[in-house]
């Protein structure tokens, strides 16, 4: 599985970077810093109570730490910093093989907070969960939790994606044949304390706590003294309440128990091999090159997929109608998968005119509705790869049913059975971004290249709605608008829109899952499809009612 480089290009650093390549390298840096959670103190003070960390704890249950596929590493990244920060949400998650078998990994990460519950920690988990039950992998939860971070409660409390859809998710999974074990490494106290006793199998070290309510808030509630151990401690647990399965004496062997407990399991073992034989028909550096993001620029996506997918394995479907989105059978390292591609040259149709590249036509969506329904015929998972401003506008484009088309494409797309992948290499604009599987449409996986942007529209477009909105709310209010304020508030609108289309501020609201090397995008999908080898095939593809 896809593990960070040192260099995106894998080049001297003496070589001149582009566009992309900065924005790789700078994600890159600042990817290693949230890496760091509370920071070395915080991971001293950890090892202090001879605990591992999240991180290392990870390293140590899976069969190899470089086949650990990460999953919202960016969460929460610049946000709560009147509370101090919580990189990574205070959370580790991702995919792995343990035993040879594929499982989502869920580990609080004590050095932040404590392992405390932000809102976007729920978030996190919960899009875990999501992802391990539509794929049918087996969840493992490294407990080490002080509950929900009080300062922002109402936040984390209450609501469907907050902190009890957590629990109820551990129930469904169960009862959905999807296995959880559960292992305390440190505390586990209050709500949280759920999380664990709802999965199948539940593993405790010792000096680890789970209790519903502290020695303190005991003795405050009714008045009672006690201590940690008498209240939740391992050997109470194992002994009097009976509710852990497997007391264990530190991380280390609780770690060893776990590897043991999944090498027994019955649960079908997904193929996690890949055919790394095959080739591609151009270096996958060459994206480097062939991608661009400037203004009015212009590039085949087909050479973009030919960096990534095996050498002589695409078909591509009418390819001479609706080009502005390329619609192709590939398979990528041996994995058979159907591309949904935004196309960014300017395209000729037959019947005249011309087309903008990254724009969607009538044309393109009504062969992109096809070519995703027959995907869902033969069980092909989707890979739909963005850089679309949005749909075509104006009077030619309504009069060609651009609405009808489009609302095809979104609702085949919609009522996908197969595992849909997106992946953002440019913009993703607007109902393009709908119509290319966005993150309200339940992809499998978002993935994206550093320097991408996803908004309602681009920060030029939007820069000029906004600031005359703003200027008529001054001018109502009697405020004279010279050419100096005027500027001003066009450079402030212009920054803000500028700082919400970055990736990296997507990312930190669990837009997508993955910010991703350029040049690594073949090893990241063909991962990606690996996680969907145990996906269910029995539903029936049913979109109900077209407009055709």
């Amino acid at each position: 599985m896809p593990s960070a480089s040192p260099s995106p290009s894998g080049s001297s650093s003496a070589v001149p970077l582009n566009k992309l390549r900065e924005a790789t390298e700078e994600c890159l840096q600042q990817e290693r810093q949230i890496r760091q959670g509370g920071g070395l103190k915080a991971i001293e003070r950890q090892h202090a109570k001879k605990r591992l960390t999240a991180r290392e704890r990870i390293d140590k249950l899976v069969d190899d730490p470089a086949r650990f596929t990460e999953i919202g590493l960016w969460a929460a990244f610049e946000m709560y910093q009147e509370h101090g920060g919580a990189p990574g949400a205070g959370v580790v998650t991702g995919v792995g093989p343990v035993e040879g078998r594929l499982c989502m990994i869920i580990a609080n990460d004590a050095t932040v907070k404590a392992g405390a519950f932000f809102p976007m920690t729920c978030k996190k988990i919960i899009r875990a969960q999501r992802v391990a039950q539509m794929a049918r992998m087996p969840l493992i939860y490294l407990v080490d939790s002080a509950g929900v971070f009080l300062p922002l409660q109402e936040e984390v409390f209450p609501d469907t994606d907050d902190f009890g859809r957590i629990f109820r998710n551990n129930a469904v999974l169960s009862a959905d044949g999807v296995g959880q074990i559960a292992a305390i490494m440190g505390f586990c106290v209050a709500g949280g304390a759920y999380l664990p006793v709802l999965c199948d199998t539940l593993l405790m070290t010792e000096g680890s706590g789970l209790y519903l309510a502290g020695p303190a808030l005991v003795k405050a509630a009714i008045g009672q003294v006690t201590t940690d151990e008498e209240l939740g401690g391992a050997t109470m647990h194992a002994s009097v309440s009976g509710t852990v399965d497997f007391k264990e004496k530190d991380d280390e062997a609780c770690i060893a128990r776990i590897r043991a407990l999944m090498a027994k399991t019955q649960a079908p073992a997904p193929r996690i091999d890949v055919d790394e034989s095959a080739a591609t028909e151009r270096p996958a550096d060459d994206v480097y090159a062939v991608f661009s993001d400037k203004m009015g620029a212009q590039y085949d996506t087909r050479e973009i997929l030919r960096s990534v997918i095996d050498a002589g394995s695409m078909d591509e479907y009418r390819a001479d109608y609706g080009q502005t989105i390329v619609c192709a059978y590939a398979t990528i390292k041996g994995r058979p998968c159907g591309i949904v591609a935004n196309q960014k040259q300017v395209v000729k149709p037959a019947e005249g005119g011309v087309q903008i590249g990254g724009v969607i036509y009538h044309d393109s969506a009504d062969k992109a509705a096809r070519f995703i329904m027959d995907c869902n015929q033969k069980r092909l998972p989707i890979v739909f790869v963005h850089d679309t401003t949005g749909f075509m506008v104006g009077r030619e484009s309504e009069q060609h049913g651009i609405i009808r088309a489009g609302a095809k494409m979104v609702n085949a797309m919609a009522n996908c059975v197969v595992p849909k992948i997106a992946l953002i290499i440019g913009g993703s604009y607007g109902a393009g971004n709908y119509a290319m599987c966005g993150r309200a449409f339940d992809p499998f996986l978002t993935l994206a290249w550093p320097g991408s942007k996803c908004s309602v529209m681009g920060a030029a477009q939007a820069t000029g709605v906004l600031a005359t909105i703003e200027q008529r709310s001054r001018e109502r209010k009697g405020e004279e608008i010279d050419e100096e304020t005027r500027k001003a508030i066009l450079k402030a609108v212009h920054d803000s829109y500028t700082e919400q289309q970055d990736i990296r501020h997507g990312a930190a609201r669990l837009w997508l899952d993955r910010i991703i090397q350029p040049h690594k995008t073949r090893d990241e999908l063909a991962s990606a499809l690996t996680m969907t080898t145990n996906w269910p095939t029995d539903r029936e593809f049913r979109t109900g009612v077209l407009q055709t």
